[in-house]
């Protein structure tokens, strides 16, 4: 195991390999929110339906879901940079593929692909993590990978947008996929195999799903896993509502919609570094049960002035920010504590972890959209049932297990001082 703080690669405490991670796990966000800024001009150019072009969306999430519960086992038995390999080219194809498509099904398709493709560099990073890090670094690590997770959504529909002021919407997948081709290229030169693969058993279907068996009736993984990812699925709901909420009901222009969005990341960027301060007092199971009443509150307040119609933008502003700030405590210490005992097979329990939290919260943006009434209600019903939901399955499936742990780190704390 090596530590994040003490690591010789860097003075920063931030070792090239975790660099290199970070950059990976900007796949999603570059692939979902780079491409945002052109849909009017995709739906043009091919010739679509209105709202067609958001079906390329969906399918890019439905193949990341998917692909996921492949690559987690794989990376078990053969290693995690072989499967980055074939998910990396394949993700490169599938772009170049999305930049020649003349017609909206294909190039739904093609973005199909392109997610399955892409989910390697989403959920193979946080094994990776997890094979070189204990349990308390790999909590700091992900805190620190967040910061990339914070700054990619940001940066993505800029680029975009600047890339549609040059050319036309193709250039977007052309960057998509020499961005692809970079990483595969720095995988081969920058990153050492972090898994011992020497005593692995043969790949085969009736091990894997008992493994994944066994992960779904561990109470504390689906604990930690799901609440995570209901957490994380009330962001996405954010995500998918705030632009109605924001500029259609209370008039904030869609050039200033970005600073609210920004401020936002802003909030979840500096949230997960002071996790990673904090984590060195504390442990993560701790900070995570605490950062759970966060969603849960700012979820029921919301909710509440909605219904009584004593909602304003002010409100909902203040809401969005603490609702996204607490997943910067939420995420990292969640994936950190689910992966915290499955050392072995942690590509199999990341695929699992990971694949929950984006089928919840592509359900979530979904929700958002079929409960669309007008006015903010929808938005904040969803956003309160995540938070809900977040507390309570961490509640029922592992507050005893925190508990326990948490006390004694703090009765330690207590006499130390």
């Amino acid at each position: 195991m090596t530590t994040i703080s003490n690591s010789s690669d860097s003075r920063l405490g931030l070792p090239p390999w975790l660099v290199l991670l970070g950059v990976l796990t900007a796949i999603g966000p570059l692939s979902i929110d780079m491409y945002l800024p052109s849909f009017p001009q995709i739906e043009r150019s091919l010739g679509g339906q209105p709202g067609s072009v958001e079906l390329t969306l969906a399918a890019f999430f439905i193949g990341l879901t998917l692909g996921q519960l492949f690559y987690g086992p794989l990376s078990d038995r053969f290693g995690r940079k072989k499967p980055l390999y074939v998910g990396l080219i394949i993700y490169t194809v599938a772009a170049i593929g999305a930049a020649c498509a003349t017609s909206i099904p294909a190039l739904i398709g093609w973005r199909f692909v392109q997610g399955l493709g892409g989910c390697a560099g989403i959920i193979i990073p946080s094994a990776i993590v997890r094979d070189r890090c204990s349990a308390r670094d790999s909590a700091r690590a992900f805190s620190l990978l967040m910061l990339v997770m914070g700054l990619a959504p940001i940066l993505a529909p800029l680029i975009g947008g600047a890339l549609l002021g040059l050319a036309d919407w193709r250039s977007i997948f052309v960057v998509l996929a020499a961005f692809g081709a970079a990483c595969l290229l720095a995988i081969r030169a920058g990153l050492a195999e972090s898994h011992d693969t020497r005593h692995e058993p043969p790949l085969q279907l009736g091990t894997v799903l008992s493994n994944y068996g066994r992960l779904l009736a561990n109470r504390a993984f689906l604990g930690y896993a799901l609440g995570g990812g209901l957490a994380m699925s009330g962001m996405f709901a954010y995500v998918a509502g705030s632009p109605f909420v924001l500029i259609d009901l209370y008039g904030v222009a869609p050039q200033d919609y970005g600073w609210f969005f920004g401020s936002n990341a802003f909030g979840l960027i500096a949230a997960s570094q002071l996790n990673a301060h904090l984590l060195k007092r504390y442990p993560a199971t701790l900070l995570l049960r605490r950062a759970l009443w966060v969603p849960l509150l700012t979820g029921l307040l919301l909710a509440g002035l909605a219904f009584t119609g004593q909602i304003s933008l002010r409100w909902f502003v203040g809401a969005f920010f603490c609702f996204v700030s607490s997943l910067g405590f939420i995420i990292p210490n969640a994936t950190a504590s689910a992966l915290a005992t499955h050392g072995q097979q942690a590509g199999t329990a990341a695929a699992l972890a990971s694949a929950l939290q984006f089928f919840f919260a592509t359900l979530a943006g979904a929700l958002v959209g079929l409960l669309h009434d007008g006015t903010g209600r929808p938005l904040a019903i969803v956003m309160a049932l995540c938070g809900i939901g977040a507390w309570a399955v961490h509640r029922v499936l592992v507050a005893h297990h925190d508990h326990h742990h948490a006390s004694t780190a703090e009765a330690s704390h207590s006499s130390a001082a």
